[in-house]
């Protein structure tokens, strides 16, 4: 996490915090010269309290509770296979074993999701807390499993909650990891017994973080203030729909049945598709003064994802599934890599549940992935089916404009009174904090409230005639789907116990939030897609691209899509399907706007020529063909530009030389290549001038200066008429960050090259650009000198690698507390290929610099003639204890793309087995 999400208490100590303070520090030397310093030089009690927390994984423990006795077996890299008699003890031991592993990275989770990281960690986190105090996430779990969820999944839950609870009992900090023993000396803190609502909630955070297009919703409305419509439209052009293909191909919606169908249906009239919306009451711009409203929003907002250990910027993921007839065993493969900010311990947790006998008893057969915190596997396989997810992208999460009147807000005209609850924030080491949060009839959160300034500013803004009078401000509300009750948490169970195609769409209608895409292959040689999801439909002529008028009725959500109506796919004729945040269905054979900001296209398409070039070559593909697949780095956008670099006159010589990198190039980016480094770095500043420059500085990165026009323009400054401007967001969140909707941006222009775009203005050391390739050779020119200071003067030692680089980063107290435990807890770097909408997608922002912001977070591939010669492997290991052998032991293989092999039936994981633990009633 960045600095505002970690340990930091923010406050200025007085004489007793001087004293902790000191003695805190004194801990951490002593700590480190006894780790360092070996047990021969009196390191006992620095390593005994290391070593206290690492789990028992031989030998046997008596757990009150079990019916029976239940087999933990690990293997080399310690991932648990866990065997039980029924249901109750497979969960109860689930929550054990994790608790072994992972119990305070789910500590930190719990105390994120229900806003409650001040308790912990001090005053430097009470702003988060009230935010997510605001959002209520825990109160709305609580109602799920209240109200919502089934008695199984109850049931499940609270064994779950229970094995935790065992591993708990009679245990201090220190014991169960070295981050307690560290927090020991600052605070007074002690874990708490775990709760089946602690399990829910999570789910809540990631919804969040895959939440849909708030974050473009938010940019398009500051870039208002110094961008017109038709420049904000060329920043976000449309899907292209007739160049990368859509994910389901051969269905669609039926409007005489009112559902959607596999082939043939009745094409929609151009009448019939939502229409694009303009929010705020009908304005194509957002009122100047909710420019900063918006700007301060997205930075509370920003930091959110990241305190969650994921990234809501540029998520996206891949799956695909090839069905029988085309690979080598006859039956399916299965491909899935989810994309998620990296995080140390990973965000996913390796584990199999198996019944010793599958009965009414005892249900599942199950191995995959799941979250340390979780009941269940949320991706993987059981005996007869397999499912992989990716971000639909689907926009589930709309602003609105609030008029506030006294003690309520406008709607059609009447003022309504707001439902308030009072919060109590508890600080370690400081006073309790309570707040009031508001919310409208609809259950919306003012977000606004968390914020002084969003309510002064809030009196400035300024909407089309139509809208009420200012009076004392417009506040913003966040409408959510996750805000709703809901029984995602059902999906997770039914989809670990089903069998078939049927079973699994069953297990999908109760998947509604987050909305992912779910593919699918069973050992019967099917191959499906199904969108799940509670999906908003809007009113016609709002589709959620901007703020929409909260007084206004008729902007409010007029119902869900019917899980008939839902897109899916069935053993498509193709014989393949793909996703990888692409557009889901055409918008000609679908009535409803699922979101007007898809991903664009660029990997899905690549990971789908891949296959037909496989097809189309007589080959069959085979396990280690998909793994390949997932490997693939060839860039795209280098295809489309390297040819017009190589065609401009560069006079040089140093400029020149690194030009002649780029002849010959294959476009792939390996961790090696020079070539893929100078590249990425004429890209970087291709952005930079011809967009960069022209976008608002609520959006540029901060600390980055400009003298800018003061006035709405697009060309060049008027050196006479300019101020000084200076961006104001984080590095790795800025805008242009380069992915493929800025591949899209500039595809669109690429073959004008007079566009207004292409035009920069002159500086201290150069020339205005007044086209195309003069700010091509600009970029070229800027680019080497920028590697020559990064790099050094030798081309011969540059590598993209060397730029492109993953450090993990323990997420608390890893993150921005003092530097020895920082030293103790983070590992890395890794010089990793790949890149910006790459199939092998190690994210990087293009504004910020070139350091690895996302990653696949895992990989798996799974193959369904024979499950036991199924490969996976996880960003980091199945430890959270810093320096336990599983830390990180998967992380090397990781970055060099190789998978483990993925022991299934009982005589493979006994195979495989290093350690086996028996838990006894």
């Amino acid at each position: 996490m960045p600095p505002n999400t970690t340990a930091s208490s923010g406050q200025k100590p007085g004489k007793s915090g001087r004293k902790k303070g000191r003695k805190a520090r004194l801990f951490l030397i002593v700590l480190v010269l006894a780790l360092f310093g070996g047990v021969a030089y009196g390191g006992y009690w620095g390593v005994s309290t290391v070593r206290a927390s690492f789990p028992q994984t031989k030998g046997s423990l008596t757990l009150d509770g079990l019916s029976g006795p239940v087999d933990v077996k690990r293997d080399g890299n310690g991932i648990p296979q866990i065997y039980a008699s029924s249901d109750e003890d497979l969960f109860m031991a689930q929550g054990y074993v994790q608790a072994q592993d992972r119990f305070y990275e789910m500590d930190v989770r719990r105390h994120m999701t229900s806003g409650r990281l001040s308790e912990m960690f001090g005053s430097g986190q009470v702003k988060n807390d009230e935010f997510l105090r605001t959002m209520g996430w825990d109160r709305v779990a609580k109602e799920e499993y209240d109200k919502k969820l089934s008695a199984s999944t109850k049931k499940y839950l609270q064994a779950y909650a229970k094995g935790v609870n065992a591993y708990l009992k009679g245990k201090d900090g220190k014991d169960i990891s070295l981050e307690y023993a560290a927090l020991g000396f600052t605070n007074d803190y002690r874990p708490q017994e775990w709760t089946p609502v602690d399990s829910v909630a999570w789910l809540k955070a990631m919804a969040w973080d895959l939440r849909g297009n708030m974050q473009d919703e938010i940019d398009r409305s500051l870039m208002t203030s110094r961008l017109g419509p038709k420049q904000i439209a060329d920043l976000y052009p449309e899907y292209p729909y007739s160049r990368n293909k859509t994910i389901t191909q051969e269905g669609q919606y039926d409007s005489v049945t009112g559902s959607y169908v596999q082939g043939s249906g009745t094409t929609l009239g151009s009448g019939t598709q939502s229409t694009a919306g303009t929010g705020l009451a009908g304005n194509t711009t957002a009122p100047n003064g909710l420019q900063s409203q918006l700007s301060k929003l997205y930075n509370v907002l920003d930091n959110v994802p990241t305190a969650v250990g994921v990234n809501g910027n540029g998520i996206g993921s891949n799956s695909w599934v090839v069905a029988g007839k085309y690979t080598i065993t006859g039956k399916p493969l299965l491909a899935n890599d989810p994309h998620l900010s990296a995080s140390l311990p990973s965000v996913w947790y390796q584990m199999g549940l198996h019944c010793t006998s599958v009965s009414s008893k005892c249900q599942y057969d199950v191995s995959g992935y799941t979250f340390a915190g979780m009941p269940g596997v949320v991706i993987g396989h059981n005996q007869d089916i397999a499912w992989g997810m990716t971000n639909s992208g689907v926009d589930v999460t709309d602003l609105y404009l609030e008029k506030i009147t006294g003690e309520g807000y406008e709607r059609d005209g009447k003022v309504l009174p707001f439902t308030t609850r009072r919060e109590t924030i508890k600080v370690a080491g400081g006073a309790d904090k309570t707040i009031v949060v508001r919310e409208t009839k609809d259950g919306m959160p003012l977000l606004s409230d968390r914020d002084d300034e969003l309510v002064k500013v809030g009196k400035k803004a300024t909407v089309d005639s139509g809208a009420p009078d200012r009076g004392d401000g417009y506040a913003i509300a966040l409408r959510w789907t996750a805000l709703d009750p809901g029984n995602s948490m059902d999906a997770v169970f039914q989809l670990d116990r089903a069998s078939n195609w049927t079973e699994f769409r069953t297990a999908a209608a109760s998947f509604d939030v987050p909305s992912q895409n779910l593919i699918y292959a069973d050992t019967n040689n099917h191959i499906g897609y199904q969108l799940p999801g509670k999906i908003p439909i809007r009113a016609k002529g709002d589709d959620g691209s901007l703020p929409s008028p909260g007084w206004d009725s008729k902007y409010k959500w007029t119902g869900y899509i019917k899980q008939s109506e839902l897109p899916y796919e069935y053993d498509p004729k193709r014989g393949y399907i793909v996703t990888a945040n692409q557009a889901v269905v055409d918008k000609d054979k679908y009535p409803y706007t699922l979101t007007t900001d898809w991903g664009y296209g660029t990997r899905s398409q690549r990971i789908t020529d891949l296959i037909e070039a496989k097809i189309k070559g007589g080959g069959k593909i085979s396990t280690d063909d998909m793994r390949q697949m997932q490997l693939d780095d060839s860039s795209e956008i280098a295809k489309l530009i390297v040819p017009k670099l190589l065609k401009i006159d560069v006079a040089d010589k140093n400029v020149r030389d690194a030009q002649k990198l780029l002849e010959g190039w294959d476009y792939t980016q390996d961790a090696d290549s020079a070539a893929a480094a100078y590249f990425n770095a004429t890209w970087r500043n291709i952005l930079k001038l011809a967009f960069g420059s022209k976008l608002p500085k609520e959006l540029r990165v901060k600390g980055q200066c400009l003298n800018v026009a003061p006035v709405d323009t697009t060309g060049p400054a008027d050196e006479n008429q300019t101020v000084r401007e200076c961006g104001q967001r984080e590095a790795d969140q800025a805008q242009p960050d380069g992915g493929d909707r800025w591949f899209e941006v500039v595809r669109k222009i690429i073959d004008d090259p007079n566009n207004d775009w292409w035009k920069a203005p002159k500086t201290r050391l150069d020339k205005a650009a007044d086209n195309r390739d003069e700010l091509f050779a600009r970029a070229m020119k800027d680019a080497r000198w920028e590697l020559t200071a990064k790099l050094g003067k030798d081309m011969d030692t540059w590598s993209w690698g060397r730029l492109h680089r993953l450090f993990l980063k323990n997420q608390t107290l890893g993150t921005d507390g003092p530097g020895v435990l920082q030293y103790m807890l983070n590992r890395g770097p890794w010089k990793l290929g790949g890149g910006e909408a790459t199939v092998n997608a190690t994210g990087w922002n293009a504004a910020g610099g070139y350091g690895v912001v996302w990653v696949p977070s895992m990989r798996m591939v799974v193959n369904l003639d024979d499950f036991d010669k199924s490969k996976w492997i996880n960003l980091s290991g199945a430890s959270g204890h810093a320096y336990s052998a599983h830390y990180t032991d998967q992380t090397d293989k990781w970055a060099k793309g190789e998978l483990l092999p993925w022991s299934f039936s009982g005589k493979a994981v006994d195979k495989s087995t290093s350690d086996t633990l028996v838990l006894k009633p």
